[in-house]
């Protein structure tokens, strides 16, 4: 027979335990520590000891694993398994180790509030995370239920929508959802001001003339901050098909430049993740910028030169080089197993060391040529970028 959890995760709203299940009510009988933030505790009577979860939150969690073996209860918001505390206590816990009671989510009271269907509607909790991480979602039309730490957050997510072009946007603030201090104020963006309290939502419909960043792959260099070394729009596509992102997939991005394949890779899904190296400073920072500006502040950036750097780096699943390509990188790179390689070569030297790669090991190789057509004199002409060859293995 397994051994009885010791630990019961009890999502509560702000009705108190007048939501509650007989399950959570026999937990919160039964416990001998409750702990969770103030707000939650106040809202309940129990025998138990209670303890206010500190701040930050990373010191309650070594808290309770002190507390391993005895019987405790975890209140959280709503349900804590959706943009809440559940998944981070639960990382280091057994299965067997504890059970959990979801409340009703505050995206659910939210699009049962406006009517608006929740499975079409973008959720996401931004209670630790910059408002750029909407960035991708901003197109009008879009609904948006967003999660904010507290009552200036509201103002601030009002004024990154003006920033961004969308100013127009329509605006629902929830406070306290669900309990005696429920309050809803609507307002466009740009007209939105007061003072708000926590806990605290807001249900977004997106309007405006802001710049929309496309779903496919070759975003406009115009989104980019850079020194003029980067990846253009017309070989970034071509390298994000050829690179192929699959879900969960890590990539290394060799030679960052300004960090276009990197951030396009992380803007193809949720679940990707990348490291970026760049042996310059100043790059460094140009990549940074862009990846918080599009919102994919997740983004990996490591000062240092490959294949030195490598070292230190996740696992890949797959591998882009799109700067300093060299022969012992390129065997650093062969010699992993299990890794797709993409490299791309302007150079003749580079070129011909990427030929050579093919020759031996054989995969794909291209040469690209891309031209725009330009003024010359009163007429036009055909302004030719530099070929581009690539490799692909395999």
């Amino acid at each position: 027979m397994s051994e009885a959890p010791w630990l019961t995760i009890i999502g509560l709203g702000e009705d108190g335990p007048d939501g509650l299940c007989a399950a959570s009510r026999s937990a919160l009988d039964t416990a001998e520590i409750v702990m969770g933030p103030q707000r939650h505790l106040s809202l309940i009577e129990t025998s138990a000891r209670t303890i206010p979860w500190p701040v930050p939150f990373s010191k309650g969690v070594e808290d309770l694993l002190a507390l391993r073996g005895t019987p405790c209860v975890v209140l959280a918001s709503g349900d804590p398994f959706w943009f809440g505390a559940g998944t981070t206590i639960t990382a280091h816990l057994d299965r067997h180790e504890w059970h959990a009671y979801p409340g009703r989510s505050t995206f659910s009271l939210a699009a049962n509030r406006l009517g608006w269907p929740l499975d079409r509607t973008i959720c996401t909790g931004l209670h630790a995370a910059p408002l750029k991480r909407l960035r991708s979602h901003l197109a009008p039309g879009v609904r948006l239920i967003v999660l904010l730490r507290d009552g200036d957050t509201v103002t601030e997510l009002a004024a990154y929508l003006q920033d961004t072009g969308f100013g127009a946007s329509a605006v629902t603030v929830m406070e306290a959802l669900g309990g005696p201090r429920e309050r809803t104020m609507h307002a466009t963006a740009d007209a939105l001001s007061g003072n708000f309290g926590h806990p605290v939502c807001a249900a977004v419909e997106v309007a405006g003339d802001g710049p929309v960043l496309p779903l496919a792959s070759g975003l406009p260099d115009t989104l980019f901050e850079t020194d003029g070394v980067m990846t253009k729009r017309h070989v970034r596509a071509l390298t994000l098909s050829a690179l192929a992102p699959r879900p969960g997939e890590h990539l290394w991005d060799i030679g960052g430049g300004s960090g276009t394949i990197g951030i396009e890779w992380l803007l193809c899904d949720a679940s990707l993740t990348a490291s970026v190296v760049e042996p310059r400073a100043d790059r460094i920072a140009l990549i940074n910028a862009n990846a918080r500006a599009l919102g994919v502040d997740r983004l990996h950036v490591v000062e240092g030169s490959a294949p030195a750097a490598l070292k230190y780096l996740p696992k890949p699943d797959t591998i882009f080089i799109g700067g300093g390509l060299s022969a012992p990188l390129l065997a650093y790179v062969e010699a992993l197993e299990g890794v797709r390689i993409v490299a791309n070569a302007v150079t003749l030297e580079s070129e011909a060391l990427l030929a050579d790669a093919h020759a031996r090991r054989g995969g794909e190789l291209h040469r690209f040529e891309v031209a725009q057509a330009q003024p010359m004199g009163r007429k036009r002409g055909w302004a030719q970028a530099y070929p581009i060859t690539q490799w692909s293995f395999p």
